[in-house]
């Protein structure tokens, strides 16, 4: 995988590209940048520059027009006139195909990343456990098998030039090559059967132990990565789930028991969604998102102070409706109120108010306030209003508990410590 990603966790710096079309405003092509911004930072990266361009849709063949790219190649050709200055990757805000970035690679002659392949790269740093691990190996393996040809380039331009042994056709390169890479497709796709196999022996592993939990009621957390989702679970649990203000902290699902006024319940910490998902990571973490599937009742953590948390709700509840887990129970927890500023919508004025520090009463007669029944405004970080979202926890989960256990007298009896990692 090092021809796709920052295999080590050292500072490189890059340059950010991004496009304005159709469907993506220049507005939201900035907001996406910040967020590329923030995945590269996670990974070791510094940016230093970013490119946008207006484009109908992607190039086909470069992503950006041949314009835009010379602009790019003049601008790093400057930078890397000095080791001071040296810009080594290039990373795209989207997608790219084998043939995008082959021709964006022998233009630009530095290291190209996509969206994809630094999010795969960020996991890979996180992944800590074997499932994790095996989740995040296949994932790369399904990215890396359409854009194998990629990394047989090179032995075209061994026999560069002209005369025997040269050339697009040089005899005794072209067939070895092809060989290699059939070879190479046959070994991944070996190891991604072997792969599969064992994330389903996993999955009957954890459905087995989710069954053995006994007759109590499941609530997950999920959000948008890097929402507060591990500290307000540290909270709730009283353990030491890693938390940091960085993308994807948690990748393993951490499952604790909590107790509120003796009612027992289980609390899952899941991974942070976030928009443009790689596909090939939801199909790889199934086994890790069916805590969402099965779970009761979900809390979707929000950050209220993020510019557009409006969207992430909506990427969040999309993300939910394609696992199959739509129309759970849910109550909304808007977190870091402590760094939220009320901004007043009002479509006739220019220049919109904005408030800081708002209270807890004002909160509640927002428009946040009325998106959903369950809805509670926490700081995780200054433990503000966590009784109360405590006590609707309590509430939430002694009806469910009544509701499909309504003649167990289990939920009363003492309970030893219930983890699971």
């Amino acid at each position: 995988m090092k021809e796709f990603v920052i295999s080590e966790a050292q500072t490189e710096r890059a340059v950010l590209v991004g496009l304005v079309t159709q469907t993506q405003n220049e507005r939201k092509t900035n907001e996406y940048l910040d967020e590329l911004a923030f995945l590269a930072e996670t990974a070791g990266a510094e940016v230093v520059k970013r490119f946008t361009q207006k484009l109908d849709t992607p190039n086909s063949v470069t992503y950006v027009g041949k314009g835009k790219l010379q602009e790019i190649k003049e601008y790093l050709s400057v930078q890397n006139e000095s080791e001071e200055t040296e810009i080594g990757m290039v990373i795209f805000d989207d997608e790219l195909s084998a043939k995008q970035i082959r021709n964006i690679e022998n233009e630009l002659k530095v290291k190209i990343l996509d969206r994809t392949s630094l999010i795969l790269d960020i996991f890979a740093m996180r992944a800590q456990t074997a499932n994790a691990k095996t989740q995040v190996e296949l994932a790369q393996y399904k990215y890396m098998l359409p854009r194998l040809q990629r990394l047989w380039t090179h032995l075209e331009r061994q026999g560069g030039g002209s005369g025997a042994g040269g050339g697009k056709g040089s005899v005794g390169l072209r067939g070895p090559g092809e060989t290699q890479l059939e070879m190479d497709r046959r070994i991944i796709l070996n190891r991604m059967a072997l792969l599969k196999q064992r994330l389903a022996d996993i999955d009957t592993q954890k459905s087995t132990q989710r069954k053995n939990r006994g007759r109590l009621i499941r609530v997950a957390l999920v959000g948008y990565t890097n929402v507060g989702k591990s500290t307000l679970m540290n909270l709730l649990a009283k353990s030491e789930v890693f938390a940091e203000n960085k993308l994807f902290a948690t990748l393993d699902t951490t499952v604790r028991k909590v107790i509120i006024d003796n009612l027992p319940f289980l609390l899952s910490d899941t991974v942070g969604f976030i928009r443009k998902l790689p596909t090939d990571l939801v199909d790889s973490f199934k086994s890790t998102l069916d805590e969402v599937r099965e779970a009761d009742l979900l809390l979707h953590v929000v950050d209220i102070s993020h510019p557009d948390f409006e969207e992430q709700i909506q990427v969040v509840d999309k993300t939910i409706a394609d696992l199959g887990a739509a129309g759970k129970p849910t109550m909304i927890v808007f977190n870091k109120i402590d760094a939220y500023t009320y901004v007043e919508k009002d479509p006739d004025d220019l220049t919109p108010k904005t408030k800081e520090n708002t209270t807890l009463e004002e909160l509640m007669h927002t428009w946040m306030a009325k998106m959903n029944d369950n809805c509670i405004f926490i700081s995780a970080k200054n433990k503000t209003n966590i009784e109360e979202l405590k006590d609707k926890v309590y509430k939430k989960v002694r009806e469910l508990h009544v509701q499909k256990y309504p003649y167990n007298d289990f939920l009363y009896q003492t309970y030893d410590n219930y983890d699971e990692e």
